[in-house]
Protein backbone atom coordinates (compact mmCIF):
# COMPACT_ATOMS: atom_id res chain seq x y z
CA UNK A 1 0.00 0.00 0.00
CA UNK A 2 1.43 3.60 -1.23
CA UNK A 3 1.64 6.18 1.45
CA UNK A 4 1.99 10.15 1.15
CA UNK A 5 5.64 10.75 0.85
CA UNK A 6 5.40 13.82 3.19
CA UNK A 7 3.69 11.47 5.84
CA UNK A 8 6.92 9.28 5.38
CA UNK A 9 8.89 12.12 6.16
CA UNK A 10 7.13 12.81 9.13
CA UNK A 11 6.96 9.15 10.73
CA UNK A 12 10.90 8.14 9.78
CA UNK A 13 12.34 11.79 10.41
CA UNK A 14 11.03 11.47 13.83
CA UNK A 15 13.02 8.00 14.63
CA UNK A 16 15.80 9.50 12.43
CA UNK A 17 17.08 12.97 13.89
CA UNK A 18 14.05 15.25 14.24
CA UNK A 19 11.80 17.36 12.08
CA UNK A 20 14.42 20.24 11.27
CA UNK A 21 16.73 16.95 9.43
CA UNK A 22 17.56 17.12 6.23
CA UNK A 23 14.64 15.14 4.59
CA UNK A 24 17.23 13.16 2.09
CA UNK A 25 18.08 10.95 5.54
CA UNK A 26 14.51 9.99 5.68
CA UNK A 27 14.36 8.19 2.39
CA UNK A 28 17.88 6.68 2.73
CA UNK A 29 19.65 9.08 0.87
CA UNK A 30 22.55 10.45 1.88
CA UNK A 31 22.44 14.26 4.02
CA UNK A 32 23.50 16.77 1.58
CA UNK A 33 27.56 17.62 1.22
CA UNK A 34 28.73 20.85 0.95
CA UNK A 35 30.18 22.41 -2.75
CA UNK A 36 33.55 21.13 -3.13
CA UNK A 37 36.62 22.15 -5.43
CA UNK A 38 37.37 18.78 -6.81
CA UNK A 39 34.68 16.56 -8.62
CA UNK A 40 32.71 14.11 -7.16
CA UNK A 41 32.59 10.40 -7.83
CA UNK A 42 30.41 8.21 -10.10
CA UNK A 43 29.82 5.01 -10.79
CA UNK A 44 28.53 5.80 -14.36
CA UNK A 45 28.69 7.55 -17.21
CA UNK A 46 26.17 8.69 -19.44
CA UNK A 47 27.65 10.14 -22.52
CA UNK A 48 25.74 12.63 -24.81
CA UNK A 49 26.27 10.74 -27.59
CA UNK A 50 23.66 11.08 -30.42
CA UNK A 51 21.85 7.51 -29.26
CA UNK A 52 21.89 8.65 -25.84
CA UNK A 53 19.71 12.15 -26.84
CA UNK A 54 16.40 12.85 -27.88
CA UNK A 55 15.23 15.92 -29.56
CA UNK A 56 12.07 17.68 -28.52
CA UNK A 57 10.36 15.53 -26.31
CA UNK A 58 10.40 12.52 -23.74
CA UNK A 59 9.06 9.02 -25.18
CA UNK A 60 7.95 6.43 -22.89
CA UNK A 61 9.91 2.91 -23.04
CA UNK A 62 12.21 4.01 -25.31
CA UNK A 63 15.31 1.02 -24.71
CA UNK A 64 17.33 2.13 -21.79
CA UNK A 65 20.32 4.44 -22.10
CA UNK A 66 21.67 3.26 -18.68
CA UNK A 67 20.08 0.92 -16.31
CA UNK A 68 21.22 1.74 -12.51
CA UNK A 69 20.72 0.91 -9.14
CA UNK A 70 19.39 2.93 -6.36
CA UNK A 71 21.82 4.67 -4.41
CA UNK A 72 24.23 4.08 -6.80
CA UNK A 73 25.58 7.70 -9.03
CA UNK A 74 25.86 9.02 -12.36
CA UNK A 75 27.58 11.53 -14.25
CA UNK A 76 25.25 12.59 -17.27
CA UNK A 77 26.60 14.72 -20.07
CA UNK A 78 23.88 17.14 -21.23
CA UNK A 79 24.00 19.54 -24.79
CA UNK A 80 22.33 22.98 -24.96
CA UNK A 81 20.36 22.87 -28.22
CA UNK A 82 21.22 26.71 -28.49
CA UNK A 83 23.24 25.75 -32.36
CA UNK A 84 22.54 22.53 -32.25
CA UNK A 85 19.12 22.57 -33.83
CA UNK A 86 19.12 24.64 -36.69
CA UNK A 87 18.72 21.76 -39.88
CA UNK A 88 20.74 24.26 -42.21
CA UNK A 89 23.53 25.96 -40.42
CA UNK A 90 26.47 23.68 -38.86
CA UNK A 91 27.34 23.99 -35.44
CA UNK A 92 30.88 25.16 -36.37
CA UNK A 93 29.37 28.18 -38.50
CA UNK A 94 26.92 29.47 -36.18
CA UNK A 95 29.30 30.12 -33.00
CA UNK A 96 32.13 30.78 -35.19
CA UNK A 97 30.13 33.76 -35.73
CA UNK A 98 30.83 35.03 -32.36
CA UNK A 99 34.04 34.42 -32.40
CA UNK A 100 34.13 30.64 -31.24
CA UNK A 101 37.29 28.69 -33.11
CA UNK A 102 36.13 25.23 -33.99
CA UNK A 103 38.28 23.76 -31.39
CA UNK A 104 36.06 24.60 -28.90
CA UNK A 105 32.91 23.14 -30.60
CA UNK A 106 32.03 19.95 -28.57
CA UNK A 107 32.33 17.07 -31.30
CA UNK A 108 29.28 15.98 -29.70
CA UNK A 109 27.45 18.90 -30.87
CA UNK A 110 28.72 18.19 -34.40
CA UNK A 111 27.56 14.40 -34.37
CA UNK A 112 24.33 15.54 -32.90
CA UNK A 113 23.67 18.35 -35.61
CA UNK A 114 24.51 15.73 -38.45
CA UNK A 115 21.30 13.09 -37.11
CA UNK A 116 18.81 16.20 -37.27
CA UNK A 117 17.92 15.28 -41.15
CA UNK A 118 16.71 11.88 -39.89
CA UNK A 119 15.22 12.35 -36.71
CA UNK A 120 12.75 14.96 -38.65
CA UNK A 121 12.49 12.34 -41.54
CA UNK A 122 11.66 9.58 -38.71
CA UNK A 123 8.94 11.33 -36.53
CA UNK A 124 12.13 11.66 -33.64
CA UNK A 125 11.80 14.95 -33.52
CA UNK A 126 9.04 15.79 -31.18
CA UNK A 127 7.67 19.18 -29.84
CA UNK A 128 9.95 20.79 -28.07
CA UNK A 129 13.17 22.25 -28.92
CA UNK A 130 15.53 20.96 -26.26
CA UNK A 131 18.31 18.28 -26.12
CA UNK A 132 17.57 15.60 -23.40
CA UNK A 133 20.12 12.77 -22.48
CA UNK A 134 18.18 9.64 -21.48
CA UNK A 135 16.76 7.60 -20.36
CA UNK A 136 17.85 6.39 -17.04
CA UNK A 137 16.40 3.52 -15.63
CA UNK A 138 16.33 2.77 -11.90
CA UNK A 139 16.05 -1.23 -11.18
CA UNK A 140 12.69 -1.57 -8.77
CA UNK A 141 10.97 1.55 -10.05
CA UNK A 142 6.99 0.95 -10.23
CA UNK A 143 4.27 3.44 -10.76
CA UNK A 144 3.55 4.85 -7.41
CA UNK A 145 7.17 4.75 -6.25
CA UNK A 146 9.39 8.12 -5.88
CA UNK A 147 12.81 8.77 -6.73
CA UNK A 148 15.09 11.40 -4.85
CA UNK A 149 17.88 13.14 -7.51
CA UNK A 150 20.42 14.42 -5.34
CA UNK A 151 22.60 16.97 -7.06
CA UNK A 152 26.31 16.38 -6.19
CA UNK A 153 28.13 18.31 -9.02
CA UNK A 154 27.92 20.18 -12.24
CA UNK A 155 30.59 21.54 -14.59
CA UNK A 156 30.48 23.59 -17.77
CA UNK A 157 31.50 21.71 -20.84
CA UNK A 158 32.71 24.50 -23.05
CA UNK A 159 33.89 28.57 -21.86
CA UNK A 160 30.54 29.94 -23.37
CA UNK A 161 26.75 29.95 -23.67
CA UNK A 162 24.22 31.61 -25.18
CA UNK A 163 21.11 33.82 -24.66
CA UNK A 164 18.75 35.04 -26.74
CA UNK A 165 16.39 38.21 -26.25
CA UNK A 166 14.19 40.26 -28.62
CA UNK A 167 11.14 42.80 -28.30
CA UNK A 168 8.31 40.62 -28.31
CA UNK A 169 10.05 37.53 -26.13
CA UNK A 170 9.78 35.66 -22.92
CA UNK A 171 7.35 37.48 -20.78
CA UNK A 172 7.28 39.92 -23.61
CA UNK A 173 5.71 37.81 -26.15
CA UNK A 174 2.32 38.54 -27.55
CA UNK A 175 1.32 34.75 -26.59
CA UNK A 176 2.25 35.44 -22.94
CA UNK A 177 -0.91 35.27 -21.03
CA UNK A 178 -0.01 39.38 -19.60
CA UNK A 179 0.54 40.91 -23.06
CA UNK A 180 -1.34 43.41 -24.03
CA UNK A 181 -1.26 45.91 -27.36
CA UNK A 182 1.60 48.05 -27.69
CA UNK A 183 3.47 45.42 -24.97
CA UNK A 184 7.15 45.81 -26.83
CA UNK A 185 11.15 46.68 -26.24
CA UNK A 186 13.26 48.55 -28.07
CA UNK A 187 15.85 45.78 -29.53
CA UNK A 188 17.04 46.04 -32.95
CA UNK A 189 17.48 43.09 -35.03
CA UNK A 190 21.53 42.53 -34.70
CA UNK A 191 23.17 39.71 -37.05
CA UNK A 192 26.79 38.96 -35.92
CA UNK A 193 28.99 39.87 -38.83
CA UNK A 194 29.61 36.59 -40.60
CA UNK A 195 26.29 34.39 -39.36
CA UNK A 196 25.82 31.99 -41.98
CA UNK A 197 23.40 33.91 -44.87
CA UNK A 198 19.25 33.47 -44.91
CA UNK A 199 19.46 32.04 -41.31
CA UNK A 200 17.39 33.87 -38.85
CA UNK A 201 18.99 33.81 -35.17
CA UNK A 202 17.00 35.65 -32.00
CA UNK A 203 16.80 39.43 -33.09
CA UNK A 204 19.85 39.54 -30.57
CA UNK A 205 21.75 36.94 -29.90
CA UNK A 206 24.30 36.87 -26.83
CA UNK A 207 27.08 34.54 -26.62
CA UNK A 208 29.07 34.95 -23.22
CA UNK A 209 31.99 33.51 -22.48
CA UNK A 210 32.62 32.02 -18.89
CA UNK A 211 35.52 31.26 -16.64
CA UNK A 212 37.37 32.36 -13.38
CA UNK A 213 37.76 35.50 -12.23
CA UNK A 214 39.07 35.50 -8.19
CA UNK A 215 39.11 31.85 -7.74
CA UNK A 216 35.30 32.04 -8.96
CA UNK A 217 33.24 30.71 -12.40
CA UNK A 218 31.72 33.39 -13.49
CA UNK A 219 30.10 35.01 -17.38
CA UNK A 220 32.22 37.90 -18.18
CA UNK A 221 28.55 39.99 -19.13
CA UNK A 222 30.37 43.12 -20.35
CA UNK A 223 33.74 44.77 -19.63
CA UNK A 224 33.00 46.23 -16.10
CA UNK A 225 29.80 43.55 -15.37
CA UNK A 226 30.75 40.08 -14.07
CA UNK A 227 28.14 37.83 -12.65
CA UNK A 228 28.74 34.30 -11.04
CA UNK A 229 27.60 31.62 -12.56
CA UNK A 230 25.12 29.26 -10.76
CA UNK A 231 25.02 26.16 -12.65
CA UNK A 232 21.85 24.07 -12.94
CA UNK A 233 19.60 21.58 -15.33
CA UNK A 234 16.81 23.10 -16.69
CA UNK A 235 15.19 19.75 -17.46
CA UNK A 236 15.27 16.85 -15.21
CA UNK A 237 12.09 14.14 -16.10
CA UNK A 238 10.41 11.33 -15.39
CA UNK A 239 8.46 9.51 -18.30
CA UNK A 240 5.03 10.78 -18.33
CA UNK A 241 1.43 8.99 -17.34
CA UNK A 242 0.61 7.02 -20.48
CA UNK A 243 -2.04 8.99 -22.51
CA UNK A 244 -1.62 12.28 -20.21
CA UNK A 245 0.08 15.19 -22.10
CA UNK A 246 0.99 18.30 -20.77
CA UNK A 247 0.62 21.10 -23.66
CA UNK A 248 1.62 25.44 -23.79
CA UNK A 249 -2.13 25.81 -23.70
CA UNK A 250 -4.75 23.98 -20.94
CA UNK A 251 -7.08 23.17 -23.85
CA UNK A 252 -3.98 22.31 -26.43
CA UNK A 253 -4.82 18.86 -27.97
CA UNK A 254 -2.25 15.66 -27.45
CA UNK A 255 0.44 15.70 -29.36
CA UNK A 256 0.46 14.08 -33.31
CA UNK A 257 3.56 12.36 -32.24
CA UNK A 258 1.82 10.65 -29.11
CA UNK A 259 4.89 11.68 -27.46
CA UNK A 260 5.17 14.54 -24.33
CA UNK A 261 6.62 17.57 -25.77
CA UNK A 262 9.82 19.15 -23.58
CA UNK A 263 8.32 22.79 -23.10
CA UNK A 264 6.04 22.57 -20.49
CA UNK A 265 6.35 21.36 -17.23
CA UNK A 266 4.12 18.73 -15.26
CA UNK A 267 3.87 16.44 -12.61
CA UNK A 268 6.57 14.29 -14.45
CA UNK A 269 8.94 17.19 -13.85
CA UNK A 270 10.47 18.40 -17.27
CA UNK A 271 11.45 22.38 -18.44
CA UNK A 272 10.92 23.47 -14.69
CA UNK A 273 14.42 25.77 -15.15
CA UNK A 274 14.25 26.14 -11.44
CA UNK A 275 17.68 27.52 -10.46
CA UNK A 276 17.50 26.36 -6.88
CA UNK A 277 18.13 22.77 -8.42
CA UNK A 278 21.32 23.42 -8.28
CA UNK A 279 24.37 21.12 -6.12
CA UNK A 280 23.64 20.68 -2.55
CA UNK A 281 19.51 20.11 -3.65
CA UNK A 282 17.54 16.91 -4.05
CA UNK A 283 14.56 16.96 -6.29
CA UNK A 284 11.93 14.34 -5.72
CA UNK A 285 9.41 13.07 -8.87
CA UNK A 286 6.89 10.58 -8.76
CA UNK A 287 7.20 7.56 -10.77
CA UNK A 288 5.06 6.98 -13.41
CA UNK A 289 6.34 3.96 -15.44
CA UNK A 290 8.58 1.45 -15.21
CA UNK A 291 12.27 2.28 -14.72
CA UNK A 292 10.86 6.20 -13.80
CA UNK A 293 12.80 6.76 -16.97
CA UNK A 294 14.57 10.18 -15.93
CA UNK A 295 15.51 12.54 -18.88
CA UNK A 296 18.39 15.57 -18.56
CA UNK A 297 18.68 18.54 -20.40
CA UNK A 298 18.38 22.32 -21.54
CA UNK A 299 21.15 23.09 -19.03
CA UNK A 300 22.03 26.59 -17.50
CA UNK A 301 25.10 28.30 -16.50
CA UNK A 302 23.13 31.42 -15.77
CA UNK A 303 19.30 32.34 -14.84
CA UNK A 304 17.52 34.51 -12.54
CA UNK A 305 13.95 33.33 -11.20
CA UNK A 306 11.34 33.91 -13.96
CA UNK A 307 13.74 33.74 -16.71
CA UNK A 308 12.11 36.93 -18.21
CA UNK A 309 13.64 37.12 -21.70
CA UNK A 310 13.13 33.45 -22.87
CA UNK A 311 16.27 31.63 -22.24
CA UNK A 312 19.22 32.14 -19.45
CA UNK A 313 22.54 31.66 -20.42
CA UNK A 314 21.98 28.14 -22.60
CA UNK A 315 25.36 26.19 -21.98
CA UNK A 316 26.51 22.62 -22.44
CA UNK A 317 27.12 21.16 -19.20
CA UNK A 318 27.32 17.59 -17.30
CA UNK A 319 26.44 16.95 -13.44
CA UNK A 320 26.97 13.99 -11.68
CA UNK A 321 24.09 12.97 -9.50
CA UNK A 322 23.18 10.26 -6.84
CA UNK A 323 19.73 8.87 -7.68
CA UNK A 324 17.35 7.01 -4.59
CA UNK A 325 14.24 4.85 -5.05
CA UNK A 326 11.42 5.55 -2.21
CA UNK A 327 9.07 2.19 -2.77
CA UNK A 328 5.22 2.41 -2.21
CA UNK A 329 6.11 6.09 -1.83
CA UNK A 330 3.62 8.59 -3.39
CA UNK A 331 4.93 11.91 -4.86
CA UNK A 332 1.74 14.61 -6.19
CA UNK A 333 3.87 16.92 -7.25
CA UNK A 334 7.65 17.83 -7.98
CA UNK A 335 9.56 19.03 -5.17
CA UNK A 336 13.32 19.66 -3.77
CA UNK A 337 15.35 20.25 -0.35
CA UNK A 338 18.54 21.75 0.60
CA UNK A 339 20.45 22.27 3.89
CA UNK A 340 18.03 25.51 4.96
CA UNK A 341 14.93 24.98 2.84
CA UNK A 342 11.91 22.37 1.98
CA UNK A 343 11.05 23.62 -1.76
CA UNK A 344 7.12 22.65 -2.69
CA UNK A 345 6.02 23.79 -6.44
CA UNK A 346 2.73 25.20 -7.78
CA UNK A 347 2.46 24.26 -11.94
CA UNK A 348 -0.25 26.03 -13.93
CA UNK A 349 -0.64 27.70 -17.06
CA UNK A 350 -2.22 30.47 -14.82
CA UNK A 351 0.42 32.17 -12.87
CA UNK A 352 -2.21 33.13 -10.44
CA UNK A 353 -3.38 29.53 -9.99
CA UNK A 354 0.20 28.34 -9.98
CA UNK A 355 0.53 30.57 -6.50
CA UNK A 356 -2.14 28.93 -5.11
CA UNK A 357 -1.01 25.57 -5.40
CA UNK A 358 1.93 26.52 -4.32
CA UNK A 359 0.55 27.81 -1.20
CA UNK A 360 -2.15 24.62 -0.84
CA UNK A 361 1.15 22.33 -0.69
CA UNK A 362 2.67 24.10 1.73
CA UNK A 363 0.02 24.05 4.07
CA UNK A 364 -0.56 20.19 3.24
CA UNK A 365 3.46 19.87 3.94
CA UNK A 366 3.30 21.97 7.21
CA UNK A 367 0.29 20.15 8.21
CA UNK A 368 1.52 16.51 7.34
CA UNK A 369 5.36 17.03 8.60
CA UNK A 370 5.10 19.70 11.12
CA UNK A 371 1.41 18.48 12.90
CA UNK A 372 0.78 22.30 12.37
CA UNK A 373 -3.45 22.75 11.91
CA UNK A 374 -4.58 24.36 8.61
CA UNK A 375 -4.86 27.61 10.10
CA UNK A 376 -1.59 28.00 11.69
CA UNK A 377 -0.09 26.39 8.39
CA UNK A 378 -1.37 29.32 6.21
CA UNK A 379 -0.33 31.81 8.99
CA UNK A 380 3.39 30.34 8.64
CA UNK A 381 3.00 30.30 4.74
CA UNK A 382 2.20 34.31 4.88
CA UNK A 383 5.10 35.22 7.51
CA UNK A 384 8.05 32.84 6.62
CA UNK A 385 7.78 31.06 3.36
CA UNK A 386 9.41 33.43 0.29
CA UNK A 387 7.66 32.43 -3.11
CA UNK A 388 9.32 32.62 -6.16
CA UNK A 389 8.15 33.23 -9.84
CA UNK A 390 10.80 30.50 -10.43
CA UNK A 391 10.06 30.14 -14.56
CA UNK A 392 7.54 32.01 -16.31
CA UNK A 393 8.07 31.90 -19.79
CA UNK A 394 7.14 28.47 -21.15
CA UNK A 395 3.14 28.87 -20.95
CA UNK A 396 2.68 26.65 -18.47
CA UNK A 397 4.28 28.66 -15.36
CA UNK A 398 6.26 27.70 -11.86
CA UNK A 399 5.89 29.22 -8.31
CA UNK A 400 8.41 27.39 -5.77
CA UNK A 401 7.68 28.06 -2.38
CA UNK A 402 10.40 27.91 0.19
CA UNK A 403 10.12 26.89 3.85
CA UNK A 404 12.96 27.35 6.44
CA UNK A 405 14.12 24.69 8.52
CA UNK A 406 16.03 26.24 10.47
CA UNK A 407 12.85 28.42 12.36
CA UNK A 408 11.77 24.43 13.35
CA UNK A 409 12.62 22.98 16.92
CA UNK A 410 14.70 26.49 17.67
CA UNK A 411 14.09 25.69 21.07
CA UNK A 412 15.67 22.63 21.16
Amino acid sequence: MSTNHWSSVRRRSLLAAGLAAPLAASVGAPAHASPRPERAKWDHHLKSTPDNLHWGGFPIGWEPRLTMRSGETVRVDCLSQRGATGLTVDPRDYFGAFGVRPDEVLPDVVAFWETLPERSATGTRYDGGHIMTGPIYIEGAEPGDTIAIEILDIDTRVPYGINGTAPTSGVMATSYPGWREGDTLDIPAEIPPGFPAGVWPDVHTHLYRTGMYRGEEVVFFADDIIIPTHKFMGIIAVASPTGEFVGNTEDAPPPPTGVQGSTPPGKFGGNMDVRDLTVGTTLYLPVFQPGAQIFMGDTHSCQGDGEVSGSAVEHSLAGTFRITLSKNVETELPWAETDDNWIVMGIHWDLDRAMRIAVEKTIDFLVTTQGLSVPKAYSFASLAVNYHNAEVVDRTQLVTGHIPKSVFNARR
